[in-house]
């Protein structure tokens, strides 16, 4: 039987894309859930797996524009057989005569069998699993069934995850030994950008066109311009206190949660704080209503290869230190391997990007709309202050707050970025609440 390969629907707005390559030629055969292409919108870029095992024929060209439920490929599913993988036999022993019926021992059940029952009951539990909870349970080793779902029908997702492991108090001991596996990107990575063209000799100019993705950027940049009454306000915090007491404890931290502690978890829980403190940085404007929300959704600014994107870690105020940056640490990893999702993106109430990482020292970020505020972190420099009256070298970080003035006062932004500073330079406060 032909299985047709359709291009999925990844948003409601999103009608159509670019088919940017295949990983399956003509004739390759292809087993369920291997990736089949990378599918890049205006919006997202991702990688498409396949729902059928069996022998592929591609009907698109890699490069093409296609649409959304366009048949891209065909699947001969009589091949599915080959696509199995032959379950490897165990070494053959010597062999005995078989006992007569009555002779012999008593038979007891092998060693382990209720150990292995219980593996493949688990097994069973996580193949129910979406692929992004599936890598997180196999990643930490924890059992689905000791997490409670908070999805559509009891589903596990990755939020749930997340706050599960906040509530594994008890340290490891003893774990058993694993392969290395390479660290998690520390939040947030930017993605090394692929190398240009070189030009032919001779070539004064090179032309081409913008991807989707680099389209909508410079749509949304522009509406945020064109839309917006955007501010600026500045300040500058003292990391002496953060970078102390990441050295106090990233060595228990690592050993504890699997993760290094980095800072944008500190920026993240400070902007909770702040935005707490002035309410009127989590609002947007709704025609000609003010939303305020009660959630705290951060997004956090990534760059890619294919451009700046900007996932969501959810309900950052129930999360601790160690979840903010695993969910970090996780959105990264699904961008940088096209695994991220449009629902990973949508749905902020403030954003932080980091401009230090590339060795900005000060800059203007644009609002990301209906959003009305932005936080721009930039380069730890060691400079001169003066301290009780005394000049005295610290690392110094400039923070830059741009808002919406049709929500926000400039007196709110203003004790808005105090708050940051505040929490920034004394991180103690933020772990006791004060």
């Amino acid at each position: 039987m032909l299985a047709e390969v359709k291009v999925p629907e990844v948003g409601e707005s999103i009608t159509e894309g670019t088919l940017v390559q295949w990983f399956k030629g003509e004739g390759d055969i292809v087993r369920i859930d291997d990736p089949l292409f990378e599918l890049e919108t205006d919006k997202v870029t991702l990688e498409v797996p396949s729902e059928y095992a069996g022998r592929i024929r591609p009907l698109v060209a890699a490069g093409e524009k296609v649409n959304i439920g366009q048949v891209v490929a065909s699947i001969d599913t009589d091949a599915a057989e080959e696509a199995e993988v032959p379950t490897p036999q165990p070494a053959a022993e010597a062999t005995t005569p078989p006992a007569a019926p009555g002779e012999g021992p008593p038979i007891s059940p092998p060693a382990g069998l209720p150990q292995a029952s219980a593996k493949v009951a688990e097994m069973a539990d996580r193949e129910s699993l979406s692929p992004a909870v599936r890598r997180m349970v196999e990643e930490f080793r924890l059992d689905p069934g000791a997490i409670s779902g908070t999805g559509k029908g009891g589903r596990i997702t990755k939020e749930d995850v997340v706050l599960h492991l906040q509530t594994v108090t008890a340290p490891r001991t003893q774990p058993e030994p694993a392969a290395p596996k390479a660290s998690p990107p520390k939040s947030p990575v930017p993605a090394a950008a692929p190398p240009p063209a070189t030009p032919r000799p001779g070539e004064r100019e090179t032309r081409k066109p913008m991807s989707p993705l680099r389209q909508r950027i410079a749509e949304r940049l522009l509406e945020a311009k064109q839309t917006t009454a955007m501010l600026t306000t500045f300040n500058e915090a003292d990391m002496t206190n953060v970078f102390a007491l990441r050295a106090r404890h990233k060595q228990a931290f690592k050993e504890r949660h699997d993760i290094g502690l980095g800072f944008m978890s500190f920026f993240v829980k400070a902007s909770v704080d702040a935005l707490q403190t002035v309410p009127q940085i989590n609002a947007r404007i709704e025609g000609n209503d003010i939303v305020e929300n009660h959630y705290y959704d951060i997004g956090v600014a990534i760059s890619s290869d294919k451009g700046l994107v900007v996932p969501v870690v959810r309900d950052t105020d129930r999360l601790s230190f160690a979840g903010v940056e695993l969910a970090i640490a996780d959105l990264a990893e699904r961008v940088r391997t096209k695994k991220i999702t449009l629902d990973d993106l949508s749905g902020a109430v403030f954003t932080i990007s980091n401009g230090g990482v590339f060795g900005s020292l000060l800059s203007t970020p644009i609002l990301n709309p209906p959003q009305s505020g932005i936080l721009g972190m930039h380069a730890i420099k060691k400079r001169p202050i003066v301290v009780n009256d005394e000049i005295v070298i610290r690392p110094m970080m400039y923070l830059a707050l741009s808002y919406d003035h049709r929500v926000v006062d400039g007196r709110e932004a203003v004790t808005f970025l105090k708050r940051i500073v505040e929490c920034i330079e004394d991180p103690e406060r933020m772990m006791l609440e004060v």
